[in-house]
């Protein structure tokens, strides 16, 4: 169910859970960005730059931002981040669906946002530039992720508490968590129903 054939009919067939916003409503969108390398479909990151103030200063993330008047729609918004963030237009590439829409839970507290993750597919090898938001760009092989090879824990503080975070380790300085782990998951039972979590106990 990992593979870029098998996602291409299982978004086609998709219809994602939305909220119902009211006219106080952020929205935001993010690109889950795939590619096909050799026998394995890849899975695209970026780490955000440490910022003051910033609620995910730092963190891993797909690239995405709030939607603006100008963006069509939700769909559009995650183009333009995209382009704005790391220089890739997605124009260029296959449109795949949405997936479920998340909430924004930054420290724990719950926020009037919405999250539309949009998954496109690419087909050449893309190049970057990052803008000041973006540290660095980060591929990943998605099936480790998915079979949960990958899955590990991070201490953070969560209001003023150390708090066990469940994740993705993809390497020393690049771990999956908070809003990104939640679309991730929530990407993996769209592609299959029985998929399971990593069992933490």
């Amino acid at each position: 169910m990992f593979d870029l054939n098998d996602i291409r009919l299982r978004l086609a067939t998709h219809s994602p859970t939305e909220f119902d916003p009211n006219h106080t409503t952020r929205k935001a969108a993010v690109a889950i960005i795939l590619r096909q390398r050799a026998e394995q479909a890849d899975i695209l990151f970026i780490k955000r730059a440490e910022k003051d103030g910033d609620p995910w200063s730092g963190h891993m993330a797909f690239p995405g931002g709030h939607l603006e008047s100008h963006d069509d729609d939700l769909k559009a918004a995650a183009m333009r981040e995209t382009l704005e963030e790391i220089g890739l237009d997605l124009s260029m590439a296959t449109y795949l669906g949405a997936i479920d829409q998340q909430r924004a839970q930054p420290r724990g507290r719950v926020l009037n946002m919405l999250i539309a993750p949009h998954v496109f597919e690419l087909h050449d090898e893309p190049t970057f530039d990052l803008n000041y938001e973006v540290a660095e760009v980060v591929w990943s092989p998605l099936a480790p992720l998915a079979f949960n090879h990958l899955h590990d824990t991070e201490i953070k503080p969560m209001m003023g508490k150390p708090t066990v975070f469940n994740g993705y380790r993809l390497s020393d300085r690049h771990f999956v968590w908070g809003l990104t782990y939640r679309m991730l998951k929530s990407f993996f039972l769209t592609l299959d129903q029985q998929w399971q979590e990593a069992d933490t106990e």
